[in-house]
This record gives structure tokens, C-alpha cells and sequence, in this order.
């Protein structure tokens, strides 16, 4: 499903497309009641009766709420627009809108120098450990998944392949304690 320019749903009015990928096309759009920019991610018309893709599109925003993190992108709802004239519905994701480059972007431009690296690769592990200490494992980290602000702020992006760890939290005592992961090995 392609949204033109001026599309609403609901309070939100389509402004730009951003991208698109496996689980859901994305663009920018403007809360008509709170006056913000926000990202919407739209759960393709091609998935809409598939069950488990519907149902991995509602955890991904499930796992998304039960984080809070600075450099996590921030997950505002989820919502459901009905169609009209028996046209189907369309579900879709409001997310905390991120300007900037994806950090695949900024790669492309040539080496990193190591003082701008290492504040990167430190936000993008603080925001993988926060996940981690609620069970939460992204299972999609790349380049493409991370954006850089102009302020060098780092936001981890795309949850829509994350799972949750059984046991607490995913992580035994003794491993967090440790810094290994409880899969991990003795020897390890």
C-alpha cells in the first residue's frame, strides 16, 4: 500500500514516504492534534489477513512499549484505521520521527574517524544492553536499522524481527552479574 501526500489516518496526515522494508513501508506525518512530526510505519496490504504477520507487527510494537531508552526510537501507539467501502483497513505503527542519516548512509561517505566511532558503537551498545536487560534481542542490527542525528545522537530503529528471551529478563542471575549471556558457557 503506497499513501500519497495529504492521506489521513485518523489524526495523521502523510507528508513524505521514508522507506519501506519486509515488515511495513514508513513514512513522515504530521499529528494533526498534537502539532509533532511522527513516523508511521503502515503493515502492508499484501499482510493484512496473514495472521502471524499481523500478530509479529502488534509484538513488534508490544517490544517497542516495553522499552525506554534514548537511543531506542520511542514508540507513541498503535492503531487501526477501518476502510471504507468494504476496502480493508490499515494497521500501522506511530513512532518517534528521527532526522538524520542511517548510519549505512554515513559509512558509504568513508572511514569514521575513530573519536566519532566510538560515541556511536557506545550508544548503539547501551541501546542493545537496555534491550537485553528486558529479554528483548533485535535480531536485525545493521547499518540500515541505526540513525545518526545531526547532534551525533545515535536511535536504534526496526524491532519487526526482535524477539523476547524466556526466564527474567533473558538473562540469568549469574550471567548479569558476569556479563555473559545465560546461554553463554562456563568457559566463556
Amino acid at each position: 500500500m503506497s499513501l500519497s501526500i495529504g492521506t489521513r489516518l485518523g489524526p495523521y496526515e502523510i507528508l513524505a514516504a521514508i522507506g519501506a522494508g519486509g515488515m511495513g513501508e514508513v513514512y513522515r506525518a504530521r499529528d494533526t492534534k498534537l502539532g509533532r512530526d511522527v513516523a508511521l510505519k503502515i503493515l502492508p496490504d499484501g499482510f493484512a489477513h496473514d495472521a502471524e504477520r499481523v500478530a509479529r507487527f502488534k509484538r513488534e510494537a508490544q517490544l517497542l512499549a516495553s522499552l525506554n531508552h534514548p537511543h531506542i526510537a520511542q514508540i507513541y501507539g498503535l492503531d487501526r484505521q477501518e476502510g471504507r467501502d468494504g476496502q480493508d483497513g490499515t494497521t500501522f505503527i506511530v513512532m518517534e520521527l528521527v532526522d538524520g542519516d542511517e548510519l549505512a548512509q554515513r559509512i558509504a561517505r568513508g572511514p569514521i574517524p575513530l573519536d566519532e566511532a566510538l560515541p556511536l558503537a557506545r550508544q548503539i551498545a547501551d541501546a542493545l544492553e537496555a534491550a537485553h536487560e528486558h529479554g528483548i534481542v533485535h535480531r536485525d542490527l545493521k547499518p540500515a536499522n541505526i540513525k545518526v542525528k545531526d547532534d551525533g545522537t545515535v536511535k536504534v530503529l526496526d524491532f519487526g524481527l526482535a524477539t523476547r528471551e524466556a526466564g527474567e529478563a533473558g538473562r540469568s542471575k549469574n550471567a548479569r552479574t558476569s556479563g555473559r549471556s545465560a546461554s553463554c558457557c562456563t568457559r566463556c
